[in-house]
């Protein structure tokens, strides 16, 4: 087995729809497959690892207060267009673009 498969597994047992949700493949839009390098399925999680990889390597974090993000033009293409984004809203700003399961 191999060690991801082990890891999923671990973390469905505790709470399975939650994180199943975060781990699965989702159809990207448009804005968020140009983002993702032309990927047109990728997870939540791995869509925000993707994210954060990019500020990070792009050093986006403002200097004077690592809490915020200013955000580029390829960021701001999928955080509704803002030019300044707290790292606490980034999740849900990105969460927008990820449909919800149907009950």
């Amino acid at each position: 087995m191999v060690v991801g498969q082990q890891a999923r597994k671990a973390m469905l047992g505790e709470c399975p729809k939650k994180v199943a949700r975060l781990i699965d493949l989702v159809n990207l839009p448009s804005n968020l497959m140009e983002f993702a390098g032309g990927q047109s399925q990728m997870g939540h999680l791995s869509f925000f690892v993707r994210v954060w990889s990019h500020i990070k390597t792009h050093n986006l974090q403002d200097p004077n207060n690592k809490n915020l993000v200013n955000c580029d033009d390829k960021l701001k293409s999928i955080l509704l267009g803002k030019t300044q984004v707290e790292l606490s809203k980034l999740p849900m700003l990105i969460n927008l673009h990820f449909p919800k399961p149907s009950k």
